[in-house]
């Protein structure tokens, strides 16, 4: 089984990073199908109190539960951030949404032991993926 799917079928919490009560904003229409696909998701956005029926909390730190993927809807300046929080809070993967890359942040993350997924869609992998 490839890296994406194995990670895809064992991860329950995504704590997506950015998400937005906009509907018209990626981070809303990709975190409303992986929530309808059967995912928890976690609001990270100090600007939000709720997104899609859940709390928002203002960092990674803050979130009282377990976060399996880290998904970043940031820009990749915002990066190297994310990912020191992430191994902090014991995350298992970093997913960096199309368009966010940032290779030092992702070297850092690989060498803590988490899986990295770099400038690619968890929405369009989980749709491949799903497909017979």
């Amino acid at each position: 089984m490839s890296t994406i799917a194995e990670l895809l079928a064992n991860a329950r919490v995504i704590a997506v990073v950015g998400l937005s009560s906009k509907k018209h904003r990626p981070s809303y229409g990709v975190s409303e199908y992986m929530q309808r696909a059967g995912y928890r998701i976690i609001p990270v956005n100090p600007n939000e109190e709720s997104v899609l029926g859940e709390k928002a909390y203002p960092s990674l730190e803050t979130i009282p539960e377990r976060v399996d993927i880290v998904n970043i809807f940031r820009r990749s300046e915002f990066v190297p951030e994310i990912v020191e929080q992430a191994i902090r809070i014991g995350a298992q993967a970093i997913w960096m949404q199309e368009g966010v890359v940032h290779e030092e942040a992702a070297e850092r993350a690989r060498q803590a032991g988490l899986t990295v997924v770099m400038d690619r869609c968890i929405l369009k992998e989980h749709r491949r993926l799903a497909r017979p």
